[in-house]
């Protein structure tokens, strides 16, 4: 008589996810505060609660308000008196300065230590044009933000210069929701259209590692971005 085991695999149980540190749990919050600002979920003027803050994430009160204080070191929000912490508004105009000095910046991707990108990268960059292609269909002011962000990362992530790749980041976020504000004037489709293009060029150039191109093409983009906004602000000026 022969005996028949079981062949069946033994259940694995997969181990639980490794806690994250106090500087991941900080990141992490963060970055979510930061895009609810520049989403617009918290709108200008919006009074954010370290108590409510500090209930939803489960956390203690001292860790929010190192996420809050640097988040108005970095101008999305304001600690008023008496008053709490409070979303700040943004004006295009009253950010000139912070375009131009991103124009500069955008040269040095390119020069300062650039990192050459794996096929990974470029497939990842490939998706992002495809994301566009199926956006801009049914176009959407949040969905064309995330897109955008999305991108800013992978063109960051081309260089090895970390406080560049920082003061980068800090400036993008600092302008990003006025995109979002200006949006109606701008014209969804037309800034679907532009930022598809300038992702196929930066993926052109990956391609065959010209970094110095990509800084170049970053740099001609951000400023005609400037320029409709502009243009459209100055319009709407005329109009009230």
């Amino acid at each position: 008589m022969t005996l028949e085991t079981d062949a069946s695999p033994l259940a694995v149980t997969a181990a639980p996810p490794r806690p994250l540190s106090a500087r991941e749990r900080f990141e992490r919050i963060y970055r979510i505060l930061r895009d609810r600002i520049c989403l617009l979920d918290y709108a200008p003027g919006s009074h954010l609660s370290e108590e409510e803050l500090a209930q939803e994430f489960q956390i203690s009160r001292t860790p929010v308000r190192r996420v809050l204080a640097r988040l108005e070191s970095e101008g999305l929000v304001q600690s008023v008196h008496g008053v709490g912490t409070i979303v700040t508004d943004v004006d295009i105009e009253e950010l000139q300065q912070v375009y131009h000095l991103r124009l500069e910046l955008a040269l040095l991707v390119g020069k300062l230590s650039p990192i050459p990108r794996t096929a990974d990268d470029l497939d990842r960059i490939r998706a992002l044009i495809a994301r566009c292609d199926s956006d801009v269909l049914n176009p959407d002011q949040r969905a064309f933000l995330r897109l955008n962000m999305d991108f800013f990362y992978e063109l960051t992530a081309m260089t090895g210069n970390q406080p560049l790749r920082e003061i980068s980041e800090r400036l993008y976020f600092q302008v990003a929701r006025v995109v979002l504000k200006m949006m109606p004037q701008l014209g969804l489709v037309e800034e679907f259209t532009a930022f598809r293009r300038e992702m196929e060029e930066v993926l052109a150039a990956a391609e065959i590692g010209d970094w110095e191109s990509i800084g170049h093409i970053r740099r001609a983009h951000i400023s005609m971005s400037f320029r409709r906004m502009m243009r459209h602000a100055g319009e709407a000026n005329i109009a009230t």
